[in-house]
């Protein structure tokens, strides 16, 4: 059977198709290429410079680059049309954990660093500008990362990307880019416009959770079918049913989708900690600092002091001696 978007029925649903059954996504494909390419060159570069690289980032960009691939073109990519549960699967993953992957492996600071010159004059100037700042803000990022599932689901999107190429494309990497615009500047990892504290992520993280628990509760819950035209005339011979299937998405929209902010939490608290580390030790090298400064100021008070009562024991010495032996008139005649 196939659809108007031109889509052909896959067999049934099973675990071992998810790795066997494979189709093609040309523009991710394209997109991961290109991105895995640059990023190579950019660390080569970087290490030919001398500079150090973790080796832990570039297999976080790697590892988000082909779980990007993975979501959109293996087995998961086959049934995205086909079952409700296999699309919120994809929402999660490339909304909340490809892009964080992608951001844990600092691509900006490879891209700047790594080919230098007036490309990177440009592209930290443009951090600092206004619109970044703008989209950097938390209000903002935060918006990018909550309204997209919401979007997706009570929009007219929903049912373009199961119908038409250029929607489920957008789709595949729109996901992606909100999550890099939320998580790129929570984490801090690379340049970004303005410092915020990390704590300020895990509030974020938390009303997050709470609008992905309200929008699975909906999809649970709900007796409202999305899209049942499209589902009557897919007239899936397996599986469970229209109403089912969105039951589980929604249930999978909101679990998975709390799971999947852990790691992200992790890697928070992670920075507090260092954030924190490294601020004991510039406290401490600030308390030494004015320690042996007030130690310094106290010698020199000590010797003032010490000088003042010599001159003061002097004075009176000088003062208590009879009148004739300091008056050059008399003083050969009383003695020395």
């Amino acid at each position: 059977m196939k659809l108007a978007g031109g889509y052909g029925m896959p067999p049934e649903w099973t675990l071992g198709r998810v790795f066997t059954e494979w189709t093609l996504e040309p523009v991710v494909a394209a997109v991961a290429v290109l991105a895995l390419a640059g990023y190579l060159l950019g660390v080569a570069r970087l290490r030919r410079s001398g500079e150090p690289w973790a080796r832990g980032r570039t297999v976080a960009f790697g590892s988000g680059v082909a779980l990007w691939v993975f979501t959109t073109c293996s087995g998961i990519g086959v049934y995205e049309r086909v079952l409700f549960t296999d699309r919120a699967v994809q929402a999660v993953v490339l909304l909340m954990v490809v892009p964080l992957l992608l951001a844990m492996g600092a691509p900006v600071t490879v891209l700047a660093e790594g080919f230098g010159g007036r490309h990177r004059d440009r592209l930290l100037a443009a951090l600092r500008g206004r619109v970044s700042k703008v989209l950097m803000f938390p209000l903002v990022s935060t918006v990018l990362l909550v309204v997209p599932p919401w979007l997706l689901y009570f929009t007219s999107w929903y049912r373009l990307s199961l119908t038409t190429d250029l929607y489920n494309v957008l789709f595949h990497v729109g996901f992606v880019a909100f999550g890099l615009a939320y998580f790129w500047p929570r984490l801090q990892i690379d340049p970004v416009g303005r410092h915020y504290h990390p704590m300020i992520g895990v509030v974020i993280t938390v009303a997050e959770v709470i609008f992905d628990a309200a929008l699975g509760f909906i999809l649970v819950f709900g007796s409202h079918l999305l899209v049942p035209d499209y589902w009557a005339a897919l007239a899936r011979p397996w599986g469970m049913s229209a109403q089912q299937d969105q039951s589980w998405g929604g249930a999978v929209l909101w679990g998975l989708g709390d799971i999947a902010g852990i790691p992200f939490m992790v890697a928070l608290i992670v920075r507090v900690i260092r954030e924190e580390r490294v601020r004991t030790v510039q406290v401490d090298r600030e308390l030494d600092a004015q320690e042996a400064a007030e130690a310094a100021a106290e010698v020199v008070v000590a010797a003032a002091g010490v000088t003042e009562k010599t001159d003061a024991a002097e004075a009176p010495a000088e003062q208590e001696r009879p009148w004739w032996e300091t008056d050059p008139r008399f003083a050969g005649r009383y003695g020395k």
